[in-house]
């Protein structure tokens, strides 16, 4: 069979490479298509160098012409990358000695993502990695509830002739929270100003130390919050959690959708599936998928985004959250193997993010015509 380049050409508008919004063709990305004979050869070049965003390219061309040409097609794809310039200078402010900087993010509240970053927190704790916890939940922080320390209260300490806020420990953890400076019953009302600027004095009136994770535990959704923290900081990547049903996992798209835009630009080292299935302790061969099987997991294959692991839906998380103990803290329990296994995907994408990518800009954001708007870097 003949193949036709231009009908290959028109066959490769139907997909999309990750983090470009536009089918391949659109955007540009498709810079030549020869055939000859039985053989084709697509010239691709892409922004991004992430290994899985190159072979998942490469994958999707391939089953396209076999599919709707020819299964015996010898089909070969070359794929250069120009990855945006490199700069020295990193905009927006940095924390000196914190070397990675995870958000962990939910486009629906419910869904455990406070659990998950405490949960994440120990387990890297336990690997030997120095960590931090940002509570950046303002108006319904977790984080001391989660580490049993409600009513411990930063106290001041002089670094380097400057006065700045000790963060509270816990199993190893440096911790700082809205929920230490507010009563438990007293509700946060505060305009996005007032918040924004909470968090501010949190990140850089804080002495931190030497951390190789700062996990931030964002609020749910896609709003002003999120906005400030990457006004703030430059993320190195940003962790999405989501429950298996349809309308969690229209949000977290939501989320995944806000980070890769072309204005944030901040990497999605993957999603994590909470609330998987439920095994009764009486039928432990048994798995109930509550609210659906595998929502997450295929989501991330959609979206082209890592897959990190599941979660199941295990009472003893939720009493340990409650009594201030996370539940990855118990030895050789399922509850550790599943955070354990979430945690080295964790650090791997974090290593190829590192090894394959620029450092993120804090981005900038400027206000017209009373709205905030965000400028790309």
């Amino acid at each position: 069979m003949k193949l036709d380049r231009k009908e290959i050409l028109s066959a490769l508008e139907t997909i999309t490479i990750a983090g470009e919004g536009k089918n391949m063709v659109e955007s540009g990305a498709v810079k030549n298509v020869l055939t000859f004979g039985n053989e084709v050869v697509v010239d691709l070049i892409i922004a991004t160098p992430a290994m899985h965003i190159k072979k998942r390219a490469e994958d999707d061309i391939k089953k396209l012409i076999h599919e709707k040409f020819s299964p015996e097609a010898v089909v070969k794809v070359n794929i250069k990358v120009e990855a945006p310039a490199i700069t020295n200078e990193i905009k927006g402010k940095t924390i000196p000695g914190i070397s990675n900087i995870i958000a962990v993010a939910s486009g629906k509240g419910g869904v455990g993502k406070s659990t998950i970053t405490a949960n994440l927190a120990v387990t890297l704790a336990k690997m030997g990695f120095k960590v931090g916890i940002l509570d950046a939940d303002i108006y319904g922080p977790s984080m001391p509830i989660m580490f049993d320390v409600e009513s411990e209260k930063p106290i001041s300490i002089d670094v380097d002739g400057k006065s700045k806020m000790k963060p509270i420990e816990s199993y190893e953890i440096k911790i700082l929270s809205i929920g230490f400076f507010t009563s438990p019953s007293q509700a946060v009302i505060w305009r996005g100003p007032m918040a924004a600027k909470a968090l501010n004095q949190m990140i850089f009136d804080a002495a931190w130390g030497q951390l190789d994770f700062m996990l931030v535990d964002l609020p749910p959704g896609t709003g002003d919050i999120h906005l400030s923290i990457m006004q703030s900081l430059p993320i190195t990547g940003a962790v999405v959690v989501s429950t298996p049903q349809a309308v969690a996992l229209a949000d977290a798209k939501k989320g995944v959708s806000m980070f890769m835009s072309e204005s944030i630009n901040v990497p999605v080292l993957g999603i994590i599936e909470n609330m998987a299935y439920f095994t009764p302790e009486e039928l432990p061969n048994n798995k109930y998928y509550i609210f659906g099987k595998e929502g997450a997991k295929n989501m991330a294959a959609d979206l082209q985004v890592p897959f990190l692991g599941e979660v199941p839906l295990v009472q003893s998380i939720r009493e340990a959250g409650d009594y201030g103990r996370p539940a990855a803290l118990q030895t050789a329990s399922i509850i550790e193997s599943v955070f354990e296994e979430i945690t080295r995907n964790v650090v791997q994408e974090t290593v190829n993010r590192n090894e394959s990518l620029p450092p993120t800009e804090a981005i900038k954001i400027t206000t017209m015509a009373g709205c905030s708007a965000v400028k790309g870097k």
